[in-house]
Formats: C-alpha cells, structure tokens, sequence
C-alpha cells in the first residue's frame, strides 16, 4: 500500500451541510433557521455568560474591589515552641527543620514567629524572623541568623 492509495474508513467521512443552495437541496429558503426570530438572524452570538434575558450570574454577584499581590513573599511559618522538639547541639538551617517535619518541603524561604517559648539556646538559620522571634531565641542563648 502506498501513501497515495490511503483513504479514511468507510462511513467515517460525512459531506459539509452547504445551505442556501436552492429548494431542492432541501436547505435552501431559510437553510434550516427557521423562521423569524433571534437565531434566524446572522451575527448571532451568545457569550457564555448569556442566561437567556435573565440577570446574569456575573452581574448578580457583588462587585469584587481591592487589589491582590502577585509577586508576594509566601513563607512557611515554624512558630518558636516549634523549635523545643529540636536537639541543642543542633545548628537549625532548613534541612532539619524538614527532616523534623516541621515543613513540607524546601521550595518556600522559611520564616521563625515568636508564638510559644524556646527552652533551649539554638543557632537559628532562616529566611526571615519575626521582631519577638529574634527577642526569644536571644533570650534563650541561642542566635538568629538571616540566610
């Protein structure tokens, strides 16, 4: 079989319905429209949002103000009582925070909030603390460092 001598399956194929060509055709006259009204008339469109006259849904709802950052630093959150879990020879960097299952995973900067009291005195290494976060570690003995 060659290239040239293919052809699509039998009854998969159907003819274009060609209007407007005549009586005869069985559409011509109004080609299948109908009569009147609407839809017989060309240039007839209904966006999505067209409820047949009814108010539609978009213009029910209230109108939607404001404004919403796109490009906004989204942190994950480990809160000071958090960090209690931790070992104190332990230098806290992200990585243990992970292995401690205190973040799911290393794709967002971290950032310590002093909610709860630390125990131990650490070496806290993250992307960004809290003002009474840093307060806390300090107090504790430990360090916060920005990395």
């Amino acid at each position: 079989m060659r290239q040239d001598q293919l052809k699509p399956a039998p009854g998969s194929r159907r003819n274009r319905k060609r209007v407007g060509r005549g009586l005869g055709s069985g559409h011509g006259a109004y080609s299948g429209r109908g009569a009147k009204g609407q839809l017989s008339r060309t240039g007839t469109k209904f966006g999505p949002q067209f409820e047949g006259g009814q108010l539609p849904m978009v213009k029910r709802l209230p109108f939607k103000r404001g404004f919403v950052n796109n490009f906004r630093k989204i942190y994950y959150i480990v809160n000071v009582k958090q960090l209690n879990i931790l070992s104190q020879e332990q230098e806290v960097v992200p990585e243990t925070l992970l292995k401690a299952d205190l973040i799911p995973n290393l794709k967002k900067p971290i950032k310590v909030l002093g909610n709860g009291n630390l125990d131990k005195s650490l070496i806290v290494k993250a992307h960004s603390f809290s003002r009474s976060a840093i307060d806390k570690i300090a107090a504790a003995g430990g360090k916060a460092e920005i990395i």
